[in-house]
This record gives structure tokens, C-alpha cells and sequence, in this order.
């Protein structure tokens, strides 16, 4: 049997090695790795407060500020949290497995898309204490609420 490619035929044998050729040349996206990763807290208990010592690199993977996971983590933990330097001041004893749920929540909501599962986003003011979340992968916009 023959085949025609841009009027020309082809032999199958022919289709064949040439159709083999072109799927060897793309690339297999289900085998590459996600390198992303949000990072563990690495926090200490000093009296009555705790103190996230890692708090920039967590900022630094999620591309946000860390005055804006401060009033998130304020917001979620109900007690006032200041970022002094390169540490996060919480007043409240939390250990590190509860701020990590809280760390999960707010990269689940405010940095990873919902659509294509990837962190490259950023967040635009709505007015009205909402936000959108911006996708820059895959262009998705959607509404979320201001923390």
C-alpha cells in the first residue's frame, strides 16, 4: 500500500521509517522532572515564640515577598507575626509540621495554578479585597481571596 505526503508517495515501508524519525525527535514530556519543590520550615521554639529561619528561601521559591506569607500565615495562625532580616518572628509556640500545612495551603493557593499545575504565577490587585492569580505558563486567570 501507498501513502502520500505533500503529494508525493510513499511506500509504507518508506511512511514508516519516516513517521519512527520524527517521533524520536520529540520530546518525551511525561519523563522529565519537576525540580519543584516547597521547602520544609526550618523553625525554632524560643519562649513563647517561634522563629522560621528559613523564611526567604520559602519566599524566594514561591516569588513573593515575605511580608506577604507573614500576613497569610498572620491571617491563618490568628496571632501577629514581623519578619525581622532574614527570620519570621511568630508570637505563639507552633512546631514545624503545623506551619508546613500552613506553607502547603498558601503555595496550593496563591502560587501553584490550578489549571496547569506549575508555580510560574504571579497576583494582581481586584479591588475589593480579591486578588487574581495570574498563570504566566499557561495564561489562566481566576479570582482568589485577598489574605
Amino acid at each position: 500500500m501507498q501513502s502520500t505526503i505533500h503529494g508525493e508517495r510513499l511506500e509504507d515501508s518508506e511512511y514508516e521509517r519516516l513517521l519512527s524519525r520524527a517521533l524520536s525527535k520529540v520530546p518525551d514530556l511525561a519523563a522529565q522532572s519537576v525540580d519543584f519543590a516547597i521547602p520544609k520550615v526550618d523553625s525554632i521554639n524560643e519562649g513563647t515564640k517561634t522563629i522560621v529561619n528559613n523564611i526567604m528561601a520559602i519566599a524566594d521559591k514561591a516569588r513573593r515577598k515575605p511580608e506577604e506569607i507573614a500576613r497569610f500565615l498572620s491571617k491563618e495562625l490568628g496571632v501577629p507575626i514581623s519578619v525581622e532580616g532574614q527570620r519570621l518572628i511568630v508570637n505563639g509556640r507552633f512546631n514545624a509540621k503545623d506551619l508546613d500545612a500552613k506553607i502547603l495551603n498558601y503555595f496550593n493557593t496563591y502560587v501553584i495554578c490550578k489549571e496547569c499545575h506549575k508555580p510560574d504565577s504571579h497576583l494582581e490587585s481586584a479591588g475589593r479585597g480579591m486578588l487574581y492569580f495570574v498563570c504566566e505558563a499557561c495564561g489562566a486567570r481566576y479570582a482568589v481571596k485577598n489574605y
